[in-house]
């Protein structure tokens, strides 16, 4: 499958680790004299990794097939492997996205959610991209895989909003493992834990169970059992497997072209790293 060159192209999306700006490879660039790169954002430094790897994966693709395959789209198929690959459903993609040729670290600290934002905030940043509560629901799963620093949730573990104690929603023995591992000092910020302990390379529904058991690491993805639509959500998601799977595949294929650069705009770059 391609993308017509008359596809839409809505604005920057949430973009689980990939980008920015939407589909157009943004977060691979590096910094020129032009701009900063998002690599640098807040929510990117030291947690969105393997650039190296995608690199690779392009230097390969220039010697089979030259200028022909963007950035994007590796990128947006690598994503879609890793899933398979560690249990998730097979999606279909559709290809042929175009890279971009600038970055905006200002949107990428802005515009991706944070673990501290409320759900309204997180669910306002979805809905500005064409995306809507289900998808909010669905993408969090991603989060079956993957790791959070410590910094990231420790306001959850101590005094927390000045209770003297961890946040109330945490189950308590939960809390106490995760001060044992972050206790409260500064050279445990860095130290990184499971997103889902339960089965932390594996892509499952397990993620939505320990939700509803109060084990949500993130403060954002714990919120999500403190609303009645998102939460029913996520109970049937812990409930039904395939259910999660199938709604996943179809968020990420939404998500795959928001933001899409296609026909004559944008370019295949020779390099991810910069535009040609």
């Amino acid at each position: 499958m391609r993308l017509s060159s008359s596809s839409s192209s809505s604005p920057s999306s949430y973009r689980l680790k990939t980008t920015c700006r939407g589909c157009d490879a943004s977060i691979l660039l590096d910094e020129t004299s032009s701009f900063i790169s998002e690599k640098d954002a807040f929510p990117n430094i030291n947690s969105a990794r393997g650039f190296e790897l995608i690199e690779t994966i392009k230097a390969n693709v220039e010697k089979l097939c030259p200028k022909t395959v963007s950035c994007i789209d590796i990128l947006t198929l690598a994503v879609r492997e890793a899933v398979f690959l560690t249990g998730g459903r097979y999606y279909s993609l559709a290809l042929g996205r175009r890279d971009g040729l600038t970055a905006n670290i200002t949107a990428a600290n802005t515009e991706i959610p944070s673990p501290s934002d409320s759900l309204n905030k997180i669910i306002a940043k979805f809905t500005a991209k064409g995306l809507n509560l289900k998808d909010v629901v669905a993408l969090s799963g991603a989060h079956t895989i993957g790791f959070a620093q410590c910094f990231t949730f420790k306001s959850r573990l101590f005094n927390f909003n000045g209770s003297g104690g961890p946040d109330p929603s945490l189950d308590a023995s939960f809390a106490s493992g995760l001060q044992t591992t972050c206790p409260n000092q500064d050279d445990s910020d860095t130290k990184l834990i499971p997103l889902d302990s339960v089965t932390k390379m594996k892509f499952d529904n397990i993620f939505f169970k320990n939700l509803v058991n109060n084990y949500g690491v993130l403060a954002s993805d714990q919120a999500l059992m403190s609303d009645k639509r998102t939460a029913a959500l996520v109970l049937q998601y812990s409930k039904y497997p395939s259910l999660f799977a199938k709604d996943f595949g179809d968020s990420m294929v939404k998500l795959s072209n928001v933001g899409i650069i296609t026909g004559q705009n944008g370019q295949v770059r020779d390099k991810c790293n910069h535009a040609n």
